[in-house]
């Protein structure tokens, strides 16, 4: 690899262009795949599912080994280094403390014969998957489960591939543990998004699946959603660092990598003050990357989505990283906390030279489950409100309704809905 893009500012439509090709991609064929074995779980339940566990999976799988077993999971603790087990505690607990200031308590307000209100209820049943493989993601597993757990969901049940021998990876298995689900499934792809949403004689049906995966696993969410909620459709994760010359630039290198060596879609853009810096920053990168395990993948990111932006000053970064509205959001200025309130597209922000992306992907305790492709423009990351159901209450004495009946009625009458403008006259004009 030579060098990445190099974008003035002015330019800034080729960067929108290239961005919008990450969208791009016919899945019809893989739509009308995964709309089959939905059909087929719904219809054949545990039969379906246990043939596309062996099919994909290469687990022969049966009512019996389906769900994780207690000693399974105790098995996982004895294979898991205690020092990690500790990093993952101190994790979660800092993810479930903040989340815990989100939880919101339902209210009425009263006044003399009327009563408002909102009723908060958490949802009762959550599914949540995790993908498995080769790659673990425990963090995930974490943010996933502990705001769920967190709002009240009684009942929270994981859905993981396991490997051709029916053995789930450790790690996800303790932190799933830590977390709190309440009991873990060997099954992954499509099917266990229907056997979520549906329900079979082994898999108990939810109310909301959330959780991240592949193509075939985020089209299964699309196509189940409306019989149960979903979280988000999440796309390849995305970085954009704002470099006004004040942070050491191997930080700034190692920050665009961070998101690189994720997937060949990751979005990395840096935007920097000046042409020098933008020349520095591309030959620091090339430097850094070759020390990856991950450098192919890294290559191949950069050279698809990866750029460098020359801004005309701090105002112009900020107004071309809102119209990206990137899933995660570096400051890299000499006072972050004075350009804050100017976001207003990011689903993480982080402030400083000192607050890397993967601070918040493993530690800090706000969600990494985040927007994408520029939909944080309007959705937020994952939070408590998420496994949250609101209830309007409304109470309205016979006093407090003689007053504003004939409005009721008349707006209803001009509606054309007599029913309901009588349903208020009756008791009154009986």
């Amino acid at each position: 690899m030579d060098s990445l893009r190099i974008f003035n500012i002015d330019e800034k439509q080729k960067a929108f262009d290239i961005l919008l090709t990450r969208n791009e991609g016919d899945i019809i064929d893989i739509e009308q795949k995964v709309a089959k074995i939905i059909f087929d779980v719904r219809k054949n339940g545990d039969s379906a599912l246990f043939k596309y566990t062996k099919k994909f999976d290469g687990f022969d799988v049966s009512k019996e080994t389906i769900e994780v077993k207690v000693a399974e999971i105790n098995d996982a603790y004895q294979k898991v280094e205690p020092e990690l087990i500790d990093i993952i505690k101190k994790s979660a607990e800092n993810i479930k403390k903040f989340h815990l200031k989100q939880k919101r308590e339902t209210w009425i307000d009263k006044d003399g014969g009327i009563e408002l209100g909102q009723l908060f209820n958490p949802i009762e049943k959550c599914g949540v998957y995790v993908p498995g493989g080769k790659a673990a993601y425990p963090s995930s597993v974490l943010m996933n489960i502990i705001p769920a757990k967190v709002a009240g969901v009684s009942n929270v049940i994981m859905a993981t591939p396991p490997d051709k021998y029916g053995i789930v990876n450790p790690l996800i298995l303790v932190s799933a543990d830590i977390a709190g689900a309440d009991r873990i499934f060997k099954m992954g792809g499509a099917q266990a998004i229907a056997s979520m949403a549906y329900g079979t004689k082994s898999v108990p049906c939810v109310y909301k699946i959330i959780g991240p995966g592949n193509i075939y696993v985020a089209t299964a969410k699309k196509q189940v959603f409306g019989k149960v909620g979903i979280d988000m459709i999440a796309g390849p994760s995305e970085v954009l660092v704002i470099d006004d010359g004040s942070v050491d630039i191997s930080f700034i290198a190692a920050d665009v990598l961070s998101q690189a060596e994720h997937d060949e879609l990751s979005s990395c853009i840096a935007v920097v003050m000046d042409e020098k810096r933008a020349s520095a920053l591309n030959d620091e990168i090339l430097n850094q990357i070759k020390t990856l395990p991950k450098e192919e993948i890294a290559i191949n990111s950069l050279k698809n989505y990866g750029m460098i932006v020359v801004a005309k000053s701090i105002n112009s970064a900020i107004e071309f990283a809102n119209e990206v509205a990137p899933e995660h959001l570096e400051l890299c200025i000499e006072k972050p906390k004075e350009i804050l309130p100017k976001i207003k597209n990011a689903g993480a922000v982080f402030l400083g030279g000192f607050s890397p992306e993967p601070l918040g992907d493993y530690f800090a305790g706000p969600n990494h489950v985040l927007p994408t492709n520029g939909t944080a423009k309007f959705s937020s990351p994952l939070n408590v409100d998420d496994f949250i159901k609101k209830s309007s209450v409304i109470y309205y004495d016979e006093a407090e309704l003689k007053k504003c009946y004939k409005y009721i009625e008349k707006f209803a009458l001009k509606e054309g809905l007599d029913a309901h403008a009588n349903s208020v006259k009756i008791r009154f004009e009986k």
